[in-house]
């Protein structure tokens, strides 16, 4: 049994960063049954990610950097240098949910439909993910806020995941939405299969459509190629478990045999595009750039936007692109059944630490406060260090922006509107919810800002909005 990437964070995040000495075992574990940062590919969980197996193995993330290169008005409008500047802004996008069966919504000891794995209730409850009719909400948010693509985590050819695409895909592009892919540790050996597995999107979500929905990114000179991202990627030999005992990490690939499938699979594909970009989940780039990944994309929200420009350096030392995402920081869910031996300790809220009282309404909304906050200041930084021109993307013309995520409700980072507090029923109440008075806070924060970054002042609008912005209520 493994635990959750969850359950890293929650560490991690209550200690700075630091390396936990002692973790708790997971009701499903045992103490007989290494659990440390490994996926669960049977139970679709994810581990930790490479970051996180990074730190759990006593690395380091780069350093925070007190102030972020300001935006200048005179630099060109990003709107003008990309035509189709909507689509190089990606939401990540959960194609897992079900409802007849419950999947997902029911993880970690929750009841639905009103007792949901999430702290936040969803405006739409326990929707189905295969529903059509909730794909098109989906495609109606996400386009009315400018955002003009999403990444589908994909857990391997016949997963849940992967036959839900077309109609998620069919859904998007009649919104002027594209759709690209990330790769999870749907196996122990997902390092191994990366190229197969690209082969296979591209052939199946590409190929077969004719390209009618597949996110093909352009640079600032037009040329154009797919984009995937990978989660566990460069991971260490080792990982500790909470009694500090050493073992290997079971999916661990080196460095060279990823090497070895890209330089084939760029040949075969050369004829096809102007490039493929294939970016890895970590922040050593020395490590990205040796593996053949073309560029680094952080997916974890604890690393904040204060360190977007040591990542931004550290990856154009290596000659390498990088995306660094916009988030509204993380509100993860916690097991409820804990072994009595555990050293558990509860999710704290990022950005802000243990001091919140959810059960105030008072600190719910200073909560999303907080998560507008940090809207805000990633959108400034990532754009801040993708625009500079000492740095590696803008030398370039490449731009990507993750927005994590559209409906990673598990892990509380979501940008789909949740119910207002005053429309949460009498039997969701008693759960906890951490609704606050505008449920679609975090979309219409978005939509206010990158409304800036689209039109043609782009630069100047962002800069002066993001000093105090009122977001307006997002389309239902």
């Amino acid at each position: 049994m493994r635990f959750t990437r969850r359950e890293f964070l929650r560490t991690s995040l209550g200690a700075g960063l630091a390396l936990p000495a002692a973790r708790a075992f997971p009701s499903w574990a045992s103490a007989d049954e290494p659990w440390i940062g490994f996926p669960d590919p049977s139970r679709g969980l994810r581990g930790d990610s490479s970051v996180g197996a990074l730190l759990r193995a006593g690395g380091s993330l780069p350093a925070p950097s007190a102030a972020v290169r300001r935006i200048s008005a005179a630099e060109a409008p990003l709107a003008l240098r990309y035509p189709d500047l909507a689509r190089h802004f990606v939401f990540e996008y959960y194609p897992w949910y079900g409802a007849d069966p419950f999947r997902h919504w029911q993880q970690d000891d929750r009841n639905p439909p009103f007792d949901l794995a999430s702290n936040h209730m969803p405006l739409l409850g326990a929707y189905d993910s295969r529903a059509a009719a909730v794909i098109e909400r989906h495609a109606r948010w996400i386009a009315d806020a400018g955002v003009g693509a999403v990444n589908l985590s994909w857990w391997g050819k016949g997963s849940y995941e992967d036959l839900t695409a077309h109609l998620v895909m069919d859904v998007m592009r009649a919104h002027g939405l594209k759709v690209t892919f990330h790769l999870e540790p749907y196996v122990h050996e997902h390092g191994q299969r990366f190229a197969e597995d690209v082969l296979y999107l591209l052939q199946e979500f590409g190929d077969k459509r004719r390209f009618d929905a597949l996110l093909l990114l352009r640079d600032e000179s037009g040329a154009m190629g797919p984009v995937f991202k990978g989660f566990r990627t460069l991971l260490p030999t080792t990982s500790r478990d909470c009694h500090g005992v050493t073992r290997p990490v079971t999916d661990y690939t080196p460095d060279d045999a990823y090497r070895r499938q890209f330089d084939p699979l760029r040949g075969l594909l050369r004829g096809d595009f102007d490039h493929v970009t294939l970016l890895a989940d970590t922040t050593d780039a020395a490590r990205a750039q040796r593996a053949g990944f073309d560029g680094v994309a952080i997916y974890d929200n604890f690393v904040g936007p204060e360190r977007y420009p040591a990542i931004a350096a550290g990856a154009s030392s290596e000659g390498i692109v990088f995306s660094l995402n916009v988030n509204p920081g993380y509100d993860g869910i916690d097991e409820r059944v804990v072994a009595p031996d555990s050293c558990f300790t509860p999710s704290p809220f990022e950005p802000g630490g243990q001091d919140l009282d959810f059960t105030d309404p008072g600190d719910r909304e200073r909560a999303a406060l907080r998560a507008r906050l940090r809207i805000t200041r990633s959108l400034e930084s990532t754009l801040a260090v993708q625009t500079d021109p000492s740095l590696a993307n803008d030398k370039r013309g490449f731009l990507l922006v993750y927005v994590n995520s559209f409906n990673e409700w598990h892990e509380g980072h979501e940008f789909e509107p949740m119910k207002d507090a005053a429309d949460l029923l009498p039997e969701e109440r008693p759960f906890g919810y951490h609704n606050p008075e505008d449920g679609d806070y975090r979309i219409a924060s978005l939509t206010e800002l990158l409304g800036g970054v689209l039109e043609p002042r782009g630069h100047d609008v962002l800069a002066r909005r993001a000093g105090g912005f009122a977001p307006a209520r997002a389309m239902g």
